[in-house]
């Protein structure tokens, strides 16, 4: 195609009929475009950003792109103007930091371009027209799924729609199940984005499936591996606990609705986070045993995540730590486990679990009466995850297939991807792949030849490790309890002292116990009431000898952690891509630019992800000269697969929504921004009416006005401010935070923010700054409107934390927030539940309120004030000192402030002139205190 002036060629990568269709669409119209993941959004995002950037005489702006991204649309912007030879083309330009001034920025917006600006940046250069909205041609938004109305993201598009209405307004997002939750999603979505109409790309789409399914499609394989039975019983039993917790939430009587929480959702990964987003309104009203269980789902998931993916020796590794974590405190008498480790299949997973690494009688064989039968009889069994063999056979195959067709027959290198879920499962596959057919002499002897990929060598050495860990880890727990058991034990100590002071008996009385010492002795176990059978160590020495290193061990190479690359060129050279192995894990649209670079020939998905299979995809349509094999692989039957299906099964269910709603949804018409623009309505809209007292009728044109520090644009309430028709005004403010009329400043916190800033003790001296510079300081303690409107969360604490620490009531927040109004009397505490009723608060006390002036509160802190008796700043550590002189109050203390140059001329003054600054009685007391000896009584 070509650019707007008709001049300028743009050549574009766009070769599927869906992708052509879609840019087409992006071109002529405002629109929110949904596309299925793994079609490729970022290419048609940077396709378009290419056909405006050609031009040269833009101002594009990019908003919602992370890091990552922005790396990835320049470089692809910069390889277009290269293919396209577009001389105008600049570009994509980062401002991400503070670092960059202000001048700087200017000087870069005046000069057009395509930017890619934070948000917390972007919304401040426009309110302080830094960057004029008008002069802006485009917006761009990336990840339109985390747009609320509330999000920083919905206030730049709000104002960049009040001040551009010719501009054009693009959204993207490849996420469809947010667009899905609560009533009209879709609708109340395209409001936020001040669009009207939604373009949706299934992968059913009619127009996808053509351009996909027309054309040669990839080999593709599909492996179904079985479980062993040690997985196939731990996975059962980890979903009978699953089952269980969720039956005792339902028990539970929260009042929430609950026909969503079933085996199937809690599978999906966010499961645990929907019910913690459920409960967080009655979180302080929820029973300890509720609270305990919602972490226990997030444990178990992850269970079953590591079923699949640890080796079995990582994985009984794993579960020794969650045993260890669930312990109680020591001398706890609170029965605080979880209550899924005492049901049967809770033995289940950690016996099956230890079976598959090692297997023999454990020590309670003794009791059975064979003392010795069974004392040294562990052996290794060393399970191998099924994968590993099949992935080897695949190799082979790949490689048999490579020899016997050694030149490509087409564009594709020789190359053989192997995808999988994350960095770790990366790690232990090269670690399999790389010892896959390293053999002990004592296994050649046992009849294997060595040809057959085996994990027995990785296995012993991890073996090795894992026994060696479990012994620090023992000694470690050990140590640990003993340093409990002394603060516990002082504890005691001190509250035995106490009553013993008051009610002690005679020191020739004794008092009998029943039971003697032994009675006396006893006390709790150190894993309280749940106890696993340990080994012996005499067992665990015999496992070591039949796991010993052998000649093949000391030829392993350790892994390099740390390389200086001192002589690189002698060791380091570029790679091949013939008969190269690269083991990548799932990323995102990075995927499709891994497939782009490496132009494999086999790909082998380790693990199931749908967004993957449809870049694989894509990539063939797109390339009919590279021919793709695909060995799919998954476990038959397990969670894994049923989660895969889910997932296909959301993002289609999502779609159907849509599409539905799409077609019954109403046109918003009024989509520019803006407040009524009939100026009659404008002037009722600022008459106060409020004339009681024999007031006057007050009207003003002025829209009120808030000066708003910088920092607080990462909250939600100057988008809230600027929707109730206020100005918000950008400044950097050395005092507050909210500057509302001259003589009212606000400081806001959230209720983290405030447990944080009296810990710090910064909360004081801020308070302590507004009293000397605003005649109403007020600060503000805003909840979050998704949560309970009480300070009981915050306050929760273990019952063992509560016993042990000091009775000191200024730890608690409550009496810290008492503590803070007795120090400072004349700051107010507003409450606020939610930042919706915050604004209402501040358009109430603006009310019949002059407007504040930014510039007089950007000076406010910085220097001196205009009366120096009420304005004056000074330094507040004297003053501490000489509150606790006797005589001193808060009335004369004042007088002696401004008459007095530092604490030495007054402890240098005589009674006389103390008597003329603070009176007779208070001079006497003062001169007594600095002239009285410290030797004397």
């Amino acid at each position: 195609m070509t650019g707007d002036d008709g001049k300028s060629p743009v050549k574009l990568s766009l070769p599927l009929e869906y992708q052509q269709d879609l840019f087409n669409e992006l071109r002529s119209e405002d629109e929110l475009v949904l596309l299925a993941r793994g079609l490729g959004l970022l290419r048609v995002v940077i396709n378009l950003l290419h056909s405006y950037d050609a031009v040269g005489n833009n101002l594009i702006v990019v908003v919602g792109a992370d890091e990552r991204e922005n790396g990835w649309i320049g470089e692809a912007l910069a390889e277009h103007a290269a293919v396209s030879r577009s001389p105008m083309a600049r570009g994509l330009s980062q401002v991400s930091t503070d670092a960059m001034s202000v001048g700087t920025r200017e000087k870069m917006y005046s000069q057009g371009g395509m930017f890619s600006i934070t948000s917390r940046i972007l919304v401040v250069d426009l309110l302080s027209k830094l960057l004029n909205p008008e002069t802006v041609t485009g917006l761009v938004v990336l990840h339109s799924e985390r747009i609320v109305a509330v999000s920083i993201e919905a206030f730049i598009i709000r104002i960049y729609r009040q001040m551009n209405k010719v501009g054009f307004l693009k959204a993207f997002s490849d996420a469809p199940e947010p667009f899905t939750t609560g009533f009209a999603p879709l609708a109340g979505m395209m409001r936020n984005l001040f669009l009207r109409k939604p373009s949706l790309w299934p992968r059913f789409h009619v127009t996808v499936a053509k351009s996909l399914e027309g054309r040669k499609k990839a080999e593709v394989i599909e492996l179904e591996v079985p479980m062993t039975d040690g997985m196939r019983d731990i996975q059962n039993a980890v979903l009978e606990c699953v089952e269980v917790s969720i039956g005792e939430l339902r028990k539970a009587g929260t009042g929430l609705e609950l026909d969503d929480w079933t085996l199937d959702s809690a599978l999906h990964r966010s499961f645990d986070l929907i019910i913690r987003r459920q409960l967080d309104p009655v979180w302080h009203r929820v029973s300890f045993r509720t609270r305990q269980i919602v972490h226990d789902l997030t444990v178990l998931r992850s269970i079953l995540h590591a079923l699949l993916t640890y080796d079995a020796v990582a994985f009984n590794k794993y579960l020794d730590t969650i045993l260890a974590a669930h312990q109680p405190p020591p001398g706890s008498t609170r029965q605080n486990q979880s209550p899924w480790l005492f049901l049967d299949a809770a033995n289940t997973i950690f016996e099956t679990a230890k079976r598959r690494v090692y297997s023999g009688k454990p020590s309670e064989g003794e009791a059975q009466g064979s003392s010795d039968a069974f004392s040294d009889s562990l052996r290794p069994v060393l399970e191998e995850q099924p994968k590993w063999s099949l992935l080897g056979e695949i190799l082979d195959e790949i490689e048999r297939d490579s020899y016997l067709n050694p030149t490509p027959r087409d564009d594709s290198n020789g190359t053989t991807l192997l995808m999988c879920s994350d960095q770790r499962t990366c790690s232990q596959l090269r670690e399999y792949l790389q010892n896959m057919h390293a053999h002990s002499s004592e296994d050649i002897s046992n009849g294997d030849d060595g040809q057959k990929p085996s994990a027995t060598f990785m296995m012993r050495r991890k073996l090795r490790n894992y026994l060696e860990w479990k012994k620090d880890f023992a000694r470690v727990s050990a140590s640990l309890f003993a340093e409990n058991q002394k603060v516990l034990d002082g504890f005691t100590d001190q509250r035995g002292n106490t009553i013993g002071a008051r009610g002690k008996g005679p020191p020739n009385k004794r008092r009998r116990v029943r039971g003697g010492a032994a009675a006396a002795g006893a006390g709790r176990s150190v894993n309280s009431s749940l106890q696993m059978a340990e080994d012996k160590e005499s067992q665990v020495a015999s496992l070591m000898a039949d796991i010993r290193p052998t000649d093949a061990d000391s030829l392993h190479k350790d892994e390099i952690a740390v390389d200086n690359l001192d002589d690189m060129e002698d060791y380091f050279e570029v790679y091949d891509m013939e008969d190269l192995l690269v083991i990548h894990p799932y990323d995102g649209d990075m995927d499709e630019h891994v497939l782009e670079e490496v132009r494999p020939r086999y790909v082998i998905m380790y693990e199931p992800d749908a967004a993957f299979v449809r870049r694989v995809e894509v990539y063939r349509s797109s390339h009919e000269d590279r021919n793709v094999r695909v060995y799919f692989m998954y476990y038959g039957g397990s969670v894994e697969e049923q989660r895969y299906l889910s997932a296909v099964r959301r993002e289609k269910d999502a779609f159907t929504r849509l599409i539905k709603e799409k077609g019954n949804m109403a046109v918003t018409l009024n989509l520019d921004g803006t407040a009524p623009t009939d100026p009659q309505e404008q002037f009722l809209r600022t008459v106060n009416t409020r004339i009681a007292g024999g007031g006057r009728l007050a009207a003003t044109a002025e829209p009120p006005r808030v000066v708003v520090d910088v920092r607080e644009f990462r909250s939600s309430l100057p988008s809230l401010l600027h929707g109730r028709s206020m100005v918000v005004v950008p400044c950097m403010l050395t005092v507050g935070d909210y500057v509302l009329t001259p003589t009212i400043c606000i400081e806001r916190k959230s209720v983290r923010d405030l447990i944080s800033s009296f810990k710090n003790g910064r909360l004081f001296n801020q308070a302590e700054t507004m009293l000397q510079q605003y005649k109403h300081p007020m600060l503000l303690i805003e909840f979050d409107q998704n949560k309970s409107f009480t300070l009981d969360p915050f306050a929760d604490s273990n019952t063992f934390e509560k016993s042990i620490k000091s009775a000191d009531d200024s730890r608690d927040l409550q009496s810290k927030i008492v503590l803070l109004t007795i120090a400072f009397p004349r700051l107010k505490i507003v409450w606020s539940s939610s930042p919706y009723q915050t604004a209402e608060i501040f358009a109430e006390l603006k009310n019949k309120q002059e407007e504040p002036d930014p510039v007089k509160a950007v000076q406010v802190g910085l220097g001196l004030g205009e009366d120096p008796y009420e304005q004056q700043s000074f330094n507040t550590t004297p003053q501490d000192m000489l509150r606790a002189v006797p005589g001193v109050t808060a009335k004369n203390m004042m007088r002696l402030i401004l008459e007095v140059a530092d604490l030495r001329e007054v402890s240098n003054l005589g009674e006389a002139e103390l008597d003329d600054m603070v009176g007779r009685e208070a001079g006497r007391q003062v001169h007594r205190f600095f002239n009285r000896s410290v030797l004397d009584d």
